[in-house]
Formats: structure tokens, sequence, C-alpha cells
């Protein structure tokens, strides 16, 4: 399930601080988002599929692990991120 080159480089064109910037916690969930959001309809075709939902726990924990430190960090780029991804409601 992963992302075709031109989506990533859409999400990376959307998120990214400069030019070069790849690595940043924004860019990362963002990616991250684009993933699990990927990975729902994978899970109603297969819904015995557990090595991909582990998969899919361990990716949610990483985001949520990011936006912790984004949180701690800069709250008002979490906050501007979390809405623009539409993740808390």
């Amino acid at each position: 399930m992963a992302l075709t080159s031109e989506k990533k480089g859409g999400i990376l064109a959307q998120f990214r601080r400069g030019p070069a910037d790849t690595g940043s916690a924004e860019v990362q969930v963002a990616l991250l988002s684009a993933r699990i959001n990927d990975l729902g309809g994978h899970f109603t075709a297969h819904k015995r599929d557990h090595s991909s939902r582990r998969g899919l726990v361990k990716m949610v924990n990483q985001r949520k692990k990011l936006l912790d430190y984004l949180r701690a960090t800069q709250p008002q780029k979490y906050q501007e991120l979390v809405e623009r991804l539409g993740l808390r409601r």
C-alpha cells in the first residue's frame, strides 16, 4: 500500500517548510496520514489481514508520537496541521 510518487510529491509540496524539506514532523505526519487513510479500503475487502493491521497500528502510533512532539515544541504548527488534515474533531 505504498504511496505513488505523484501523490507523495503532492503531499510534500503542501506540507513542507522549505524547498528541500522532506523530513520535518509536519511532512511525516501528512505522509503517515495518507498511508493510514489508504489502508481503510484494504481492510474492508480483507477483514482477516492481521499482519497489515499490525502495520496500521504501528503507523498510527508513530503519527501520535510525532503529533505529541509537535504539540510540545510548536503548538501553533500543531494546531494548523491538525486542522489541515482533519485529525481531531
